[in-house]
């Protein structure tokens, strides 16, 4: 965090997390902002535009809010948050868009920081670019990478949350949050603010069976306690929340589909622990590992990088960790074994329609007795 006095004219924070960098440029503002009495030596400018029309009125009020100074002779404070203009979009690349973000470099180079602080926060940014590499030269510049293990960051902030709140969490209870958000960081935050608004006040740590009962599947996750349970090999669990399930759902095909999609991914880490392709330590798959192992066998899943259960090798290092612990106890045959009872179950539920949930029971019991 820079000095309310620094050196640079101006402050640059970017990164591929649209919730991190808006906390960065958050803590910013009110850490510049301390102490100034008039509301109108702080301005926050709304960077987001989606034309070049919108490009240029927001850096004519960005403009006219630097050069405006305060009317009581305070230190004034401007944010230009949430700028988008600066990535590889068809916006960022209009010519028109380039000329104003170049016109804007003149602007920010006659900055007297000791005058006025200014923030920009951009999300996502093109790194090719002539602006952005000026920045990283002239600008207080701040980078916030995607973290190589983006689980740790994700478990962060929900230490950082719970320990505001006097409340603990299990490991297990972390990971299935993590899992049940999809790694989206301001999901993370606030559903672990809402656990711990329920948990505050009680000795007991947040556990697995409080996420499953608060937090809902976001996006595509499929961290049904259902799928969770079925693949611990724990059949009273699983048939518990087969139960729990069925009790709000009527519907097992979703169901199915995550387990059928789990147990794709589970037979492809079967076959690269086999071949030595991989290795399952105390903190899951070293992204390392996964990258070697896609050198040599990426080939056979094709060109298309899009998330898909069909690749293990667009999947999250983090996540495929949390399946290996399955797959290394389970066999390659047990686990097609269970390919071929998931698509029975569904041929079963196509003739027993009122009869899905004594489906899925039956399928528990046939796999994991």
């Amino acid at each position: 965090m820079s000095s309310p006095m620094s050196a640079k004219p101006f402050t640059f924070i970017c990164g591929d997390d649209d919730y991190l960098v808006s906390e960065k440029g958050k803590a910013w503002f009110a850490e510049q902002t301390k102490g100034l009495m008039d509301d109108l030596s702080k301005e926050v400018v709304d960077g987001r535009a989606g034309n070049i029309a919108e490009v240029e009125d927001a850096l004519n009020r960005f403009t006219s809010a630097v050069q405006t100074l305060s009317l009581f002779g305070e230190r004034k404070v401007v944010w230009l948050k949430d700028v988008n203009f600066l990535a590889d979009s068809v916006t960022g690349r209009a010519q028109g868009t380039l000329d104003l973000v170049e016109n804007l470099k003149s602007v920010l180079e006659e900055l007297d920081p000791e005058a006025v602080g200014v923030c920009i926060t951009a999300q996502p940014i093109d790194k090719r670019r002539s602006f952005y590499k000026w920045c990283q030269k002239t600008a207080d510049f701040t980078l916030l990478a995607g973290d190589k293990n983006a689980a740790a960051t994700c478990a962060k902030l929900i230490e950082e949350e719970c320990a505001e709140a006097g409340v603990s969490m299990t490991r297990d209870a972390v990971q299935l949050l993590i899992g049940k958000v999809n790694g989206n960081t301001r999901l993370i935050v606030e559903e672990t603010r809402k656990l711990c608004t329920f948990a505050v006040g009680s000795d007991e740590a947040v556990n697995e069976q409080l996420v499953n009962a608060l937090v809902p599947n976001f996006g595509d996750a499929d961290f049904f306690e259902a799928a969770d349970a079925f693949f611990s090999l724990k059949l009273d669990w699983t048939l518990e929340a087969l139960r729990r399930h069925f009790f709000t759902n009527s519907e097992s095909r979703p169901l199915l589909g995550s387990l059928q999609s789990r147990n794709r991914l589970l037979i492809q880490l079967r076959v690269l622990l086999d071949a030595g392709a991989i290795r399952l330590g105390g903190r899951g798959i070293s992204k390392s590992d996964l990258e070697a192992a896609a050198k040599v066998y990426g080939h056979h899943f094709g060109e298309n990088p899009e998330k898909s259960n069909l690749n293990v090798f667009t999947q999250n290092p983090w996540y495929l960790g949390r399946l290996a612990e399955s797959a290394s106890r389970l066999s390659l045959k047990k686990l097609v074994d269970f390919q071929l009872a998931f698509a029975d179950a569904f041929e079963a539920i196509i003739e027993r329609p009122n009869e899905q949930e004594e489906v899925c029971r039956e399928l528990a019991v046939k796999c994991l007795s």
